[in-house]
């Protein structure tokens, strides 16, 4: 079998542990945190040079350290939701944002979050909760963003060998999730990956129907 029919085979492992607000948790309190790169992507960071409205409700969803906060704060964004399932994550947060104004640091489950939104940054979350969840990822983010509100970022274009998270995928896995409830304006493969990530991983840009 050769890469290409790899790839479509679209085989993903499913994750039978508890992914929840301990198992994440315990990841920060051990400082077991490999998916941070010390810096916002390049990929977000180019497309926001560009995005138009600094007033724009911004929501950062399985934010860890929430790297992409602080461009956006430089580049004078004024209204930005991190938000983080693990305590200890949202505390170091809380601590470093405690006089910033335009943030606002929340504990939460993503899944039971309510709020209204222009924009949602996507940056390794969706990695993070087991395939058997997209769908219900496609339709929270809908739900949370107003209309034509747009979901951007990046999802990885590679599978794991062992069992996540991480957890990678195709876009050929992608479209279906996302179509019912998104206009698929990019997915296209990321051309200003980080090293050790190049050519695997793909750009999204993706319009709330």
């Amino acid at each position: 079998m050769n890469s290409k029919d790899t790839n479509l085979q679209c085989c993903v492992t499913q994750c039978e542990r508890p992914l929840d607000q301990k198992y994440w948790n315990a990841q920060w309190e051990s400082n077991r945190t490999g998916w941070d790169i010390g810096h916002a992507a390049p990929a977000i960071t180019n497309y926001m040079e560009q995005y138009p409205d600094k007033n724009a409700a911004v929501l950062i969803p399985g934010c860890g350290n929430a790297h992409e906060a602080d461009y956006l704060l430089q580049h004078g964004f004024t209204n930005i939701t991190l938000l983080d399932i693990a305590p200890k994550a949202v505390e170091l947060l809380a601590e470093k944002y405690i006089a910033t104004p335009g943030i606002r640091v929340v504990c939460e489950d993503f899944f039971e979050h309510r709020g209204t939104y222009d924009l949602v940054i996507e940056q390794t979350f969706f990695c993070a909760i087991p395939p058997s969840w997209r769908n219900k990822y496609a339709k929270k983010m809908a739900a949370l963003l107003r209309e034509n509100g747009k979901l951007i970022g990046v999802l990885f274009d590679r599978t794991f060998e062992q069992d996540g998270p991480p957890f990678g995928g195709c876009t050929c896995e992608y479209k279906p999730v996302f179509d019912p409830y998104f206009e698929i304006k990019t997915m296209d493969p990321c051309y200003n990956s980080i090293p050790g990530r190049t050519d695997s991983e793909v750009f999204i840009n993706l319009i709330k129907k």
